[in-house]
């Protein structure tokens, strides 16, 4: 691993740069509000743009289709830029695409501007959790993640609402002009307070086989998808789940209840990920496990399904920042090439979760996604326990340096 060091002005040892890892978090919310925003405004797309609720689905497929193709290429096309000038590139790249989705009338342009919006997510993804690393001291790196990260539950629980309520107020092309305006103003923001670090040199690339086979890698991607694989059944088929409890029409209550334990969730992980990752990644696993299971018998009573989707929320809050956190350890040099890997897989499990979960609930039922889940968890829980030496190591990491 090479060792360097982040200067003092630009890290000091006892204070965290909080408005430029909440720049990080503003970015990711953007990525996760414009990913999401299509989902609750199907049926405006559709009628704006003269096609089938099916066809505007696909908005939201291109997108992650974007995320995918282009993630890895990108970020290791990429890693000899100055990493500013890569994280403006991204959200230049909402700011367009955003813009062009407003605009306009073709459903097939909007499908191109959706595709490459989704490519900006997929170089931003790989870029925030390093470059939030970067801005501070090794020992401060799990709780810079975990502000860099904050943005996710916030967008899930706060941002996709109020945009799906925006665009049913004053229609769906005024919400993504919103967010085109966020990003301008997420532009300047930028400019202002993020500092700017040097891409890698040629000698300090690490081919791509080489991240993937380094040791500690493939098991935690390989518990991103198995966790977040069951993660997404749930949270995509949130609807046929609580419906069971008679809460079809409160899933908006639901989701919030959700979002609000994934805020205490990113609290509580800013604390703990220092010192105690490995087994805060086993805890939450076993707990969302438990939670899975007890919904087998409890999934008609509605006070246990609203306090099981607060502990779930609690359990994923904390996800990003623990399994990037783990993901960057071990890759060491080979860092954002790792976590473009990691989008790969993150965006590969929601349309996993989208088949899997469907799959279930048209030849059993939304009742068998609890057993679907405890085994997920099961398997997660498995492979992290496994991997002691490399991957999710015990004890503190305050050892580990930045990249």
């Amino acid at each position: 691993m090479t060792h360097s060091t982040v200067s003092t002005a630009e890290a000091p040892a006892d204070r965290l740069p909080i408005s430029a890892l909440l720049a990080l978090a503003m970015t990711g919310f953007v990525c996760i509000v414009t990913e999401t925003l299509p989902a609750g405004l199907l049926p405006q797309i559709s009628a704006g743009l003269d096609v089938s609720a099916s066809l505007a689905g696909q908005t939201v497929t291109a997108y992650a289709l974007g995320a995918v193709l282009a993630a890895i290429p990108l970020t290791i096309a990429t890693r000899g830029w100055r990493r500013r000038n890569v994280l403006l590139l991204t959200i230049v790249g909402f700011l367009v695409f955003n813009t062009i989705t407003a605009l306009s009338s073709n459903f097939w342009l909007t499908l191109v501007a959706r595709f490459f919006a989704g490519v900006a997510t997929g170089l931003a993804w790989s870029l925030l959790a390093g470059y939030a690393r970067r801005m501070v001291q090794p020992h401060q790196q799990g709780r810079a993640m975990a502000i860099a990260m904050v943005g996710t539950p916030i967008a899930l629980s706060l941002g996709v609402p109020l945009g799906s309520w925006l665009g049913s107020a004053v229609g769906w092309r005024s919400a993504f002009g919103v967010i085109s305006v966020l990003t301008l103003v997420l532009i300047v923001w930028v400019l202002a307070r993020v500092p700017d670090f040097p891409g890698q040199t040629g000698r300090d690339r690490m081919a791509l086989r080489k991240v993937f086979t380094t040791p500690g890698v493939r098991p935690v991607l390989a518990t991103v998808m198995a966790w977040m694989l069951a993660h997404n059944i749930l949270y995509t088929y949130i609807a046929p789940f609580v419906a069971q409890a008679g809460l079809l029409d409160r899933v908006d209550v639901v989701l919030l209840v959700f979002g609000i334990g994934a805020l205490a969730g990113i609290g509580l992980t800013g604390r703990l990920v220092e010192r105690h990752l490995r087994s805060t990644v086993l805890v939450c696993l076993a707990t969302f496990c438990l939670v899975s299971l007890s919904f087998v018998w409890l999934t008609s009573v509605p006070a246990a399904v609203y306090v099981g989707v607060a502990v779930w929320g609690l359990t994923f809050g904390g996800a990003a920042t623990l399994l990037q956190t783990a993901l960057a350890d071990a890759a060491g040099d080979g860092a954002d090439v790792a976590l473009s890997m990691n989008v790969v897989a993150w965006n590969g499990v929601i349309a996993g979760g989208g088949v899997l979960g469907g799959i279930l609930l048209d030849r059993w039922g939304a009742y068998t996604f609890p057993w679907a889940l405890a085994a997920l968890l099961a398997i997660g829980f498995v492979i992290v326990a496994a991997s002691r030496t490399h991957g999710f190591r015990p004890g503190a990491r305050t050892h580990v340096v930045a990249h």
